[in-house]
């Protein structure tokens, strides 16, 4: 029997083996709970521990983890999310991605904290789970249909237009290697391929439904954050009235948006995709997660040059660079339907986007042709081919089934210097934020051991003034004892601040609670102690942080990762071609030199290996 089980867990984990059909429950206690605390740490722990050195990412031995945390399904904006987790096809190291929606706040009331997903089912299944209960059902005649269509007719069939899905569309059958994990048609764990962990699985679908959520030790105190976040809503406003996305022309303007592949700078039809041009054209208004009242999800309908169907949402920042400025396309209702695509296909809009923008390259410079591409002129600012090349992808079809590999297994197909096109850290293409600009940014790339992921980076605005910036999560880090950074280079203060808040995005991602709410530290620590009964602070969940950190690490170094694969593409070292970094790019030695103190910060060695004393500091040396 498990231990005290702290508030906001179930203190249970299911684990289905799809080889033999059968499910079964573990427990877990206080001690566990607290040391890995949820979400990210709870993926790192399982994978870390039960996955073999070297294995198949599409193969038989790969687990797929969907992890709570203890704020999952809190009635608290921002507390729908979960992080699911495998090793990625696409990098071939340990792999987390995020996602909001209901989903997870219907698995919590299902009884269950974690799900871990072995083996594969001879046919197409999927799970459903309710109240406690698993069953494996066929899903033969799901294989082929889009996301809107899987979640219709599983809510059909299960008589219940309440039920939750995790799932996949066609790019997730055909293993794209970057295929994302839908939940519902508009909401994506998008990074690191979980889509095809989830295809080669045979897995269609998780279904999930349930009543009960686990008690919590201090209701007042939860209650406390949500009458907060009601009075300072107009901290979030912005996203309730654009999503992500209206700072897109400011972007432009300073540099921070990639044009063409982050090749040029300056792209005079910005506005024509900015979220304030969707907002007044093709969009119908905005939809929210579980219980959040920020509201911050686009959803659009347009008939023409593109039908766009509302139930796949709309593009957020990172899709409308993606597969606007990263393109050269100023089309915003081809974007939306780009957008609409990934979703119903489950393919990362990030990946997807910049994979067609290196295809774009290579074509404009001859490595690849006419005769490659099935006829299609595949330069930059043409909409038709890059809607066309999304569909190729998610079929596998002619130069689809080559892009589908990701832009860094591509150049190394096509070679002929094709490399110097991929834009991309640890074989995860570069989010829509420019390096150049934002050296600390360009740093988190470099080290985050899931390879390029914005999610855990910050652009460096914050860091130079958050000392007169009380909007935004920042400033809590000056109780810590942190001062400002020059927005310029990157020296040790500028490191160190990164760790901190690279510490502070992933205690978000273990609880689980979303970046975007403005909860400082304290009151993230606060809460925690509310809901769980722990006398917690912020120096222990920094610590935890670390903890995890370091068992991601653990996992790459296993997997014959090195300090070599924690750099950027050659292009940032370089000036972009026009624009307002024309006359600016990243120096090597100098991020060099960061990454070093990082390593020396974190514990590890001059090569980026964890230290034994750090493992032995962190309780985590039998896990190496």
């Amino acid at each position: 029997m498990a231990e005290h089980v702290p508030g906001g867990y179930n203190g249970k984990v299911l684990r289905v083996d799809l080889t033999n059909g059968k499910a079964t429950t573990e427990q877990i206690d206080d001690s566990f709970c607290r040391k890995y605390l949820g979400g990210t740490g709870f993926i790192a722990y399982y994978l870390l521990r039960e996955l073999k050195e070297g294995i198949d990412p599409l193969g038989i031995e790969n687990k797929l983890v969907f992890a709570m945390g203890p704020l999952t399904g809190l009635t608290l904006g921002g507390c729908a999310r979960h992080a699911v987790g495998a090793k990625s096809p696409l990098t071939g190291g340990i792999a987390k991605s995020e996602v909001g929606e209901y989903w997870g706040a219907q698995f919590k009331r299902a009884g269950f904290d974690v799900l871990i997903i072995e083996g594969k089912a001879e046919s197409p299944v999927y799970l459903w789970i309710h109240d406690g209960d698993v069953e494996i059902k066929d899903a033969g005649h799901l294989w082929g249909k889009s996301t809107k269509d899987t979640q219709g007719i599983i809510r059909s069939e299960l008589d219940d237009n309440k039920v939750r899905l995790a799932m996949i569309g066609p790019g997730g059958e055909n293993l794209v290697k970057y295929a994302c994990l839908m939940h519902g048609p508009l909401d994506a764990a998008g990074r690191g391929g979980m889509g095809a962990v989830m295809g080669s699985k045979n897995l269609k679908a998780v279904a999930v439904r349930g009543e009960k959520m686990p008690p919590i030790n201090d209701s007042d105190g939860v209650k406390k954050m949500v009458k907060w976040l009601k009075e300072n809503m107009d901290l979030v406003k912005v996203f309730s009235d654009f999503g992500t996305g209206l700072p897109m022309p400011t972007f432009e303007r300073l540099g921070n948006l990639p044009i063409r592949n982050f090749r040029d700078g300056g792209f005079p039809n910005v506005d024509k995709i900015s979220a304030e041009t969707l907002k007044n054209t093709i969009g119908l208004g905005m939809e929210g997660c579980f219980a959040c009242p920020v509201r911050c999800k686009k959803v659009v309908e347009c008939k023409e040059p593109y039908e766009v169907d509302r139930a796949y949402g709309g593009p957020e920042y990172e899709t409308l660079g993606a597969f606007g400025s990263a393109c050269g396309v100023d089309d915003l209702v081809a974007v939306a339907k780009g957008s609409e695509l990934c979703n119903a296909y489950s393919l990362d809009t990030i990946s997807m986007g910049m994979s067609i923008a290196f295809g774009m390259e290579c074509f404009e410079n001859g490595l690849l042709t006419t005769k490659d591409t099935g006829g299609i002129e595949l330069n930059f600012g043409n909409a038709d081919a890059m809607l066309k090349m999304i569909e190729l992808v998610a079929r596998r079809e002619g130069i689809g089934d080559l892009l589908a590999e990701g832009s860094a297994k591509a150049s190394e197909k096509i070679g002929k210097g094709a490399d110097k096109f991929a834009m991309q850290v640890k074989k995860l293409e570069i989010p829509m934020h420019e390096p150049r600009l934002n050296s600390s940014l360009g740093l988190g790339y470099m080290v985050n051991p899931h390879g390029a992921d914005h999610m855990d980076s910050m652009i460096d605005i914050f860091f130079s003034g958050f000392a007169e910036q009380p909007n935004v999560t920042i400033p809590d880090a000056i109780p810590l004892g942190f001062e400002p950074a020059p927005f310029e280079g990157i020296d040790p203060r500028k490191v160190a601040l990164f760790k901190v808040f690279q510490s502070k995005r992933l205690i978000y991602d273990s609880l689980v609670v979303c970046h975007f709410l403005p909860y400082s530290y304290l009151q993230i620590a606060d809460l925690t102690a509310a809901v769980t009964g722990w006398q917690t602070s912020v120096v222990e969940q920094l610590r935890v942080a670390e903890r995890i950190l370091t068992m991601c690490r653990l996992f790459n170094v296993r997997e014959e990762f090195q300090s070599a694969d924690d750099t950027l593409p050659a292009r940032f070292f370089e000036p972009t071609r026009g624009g307002a970094l024309s006359e600016k790019s990243l120096d090597f030695e100098e991020m060099e030199k960061a990454k070093r103190y990082y390593y020396y910060l974190m514990g590890w060695s001059e090569e980026g290996v964890p230290l034994k004393e750090k493992l032995v500091e962190l309780g985590i040396d039998h896990l190496a």
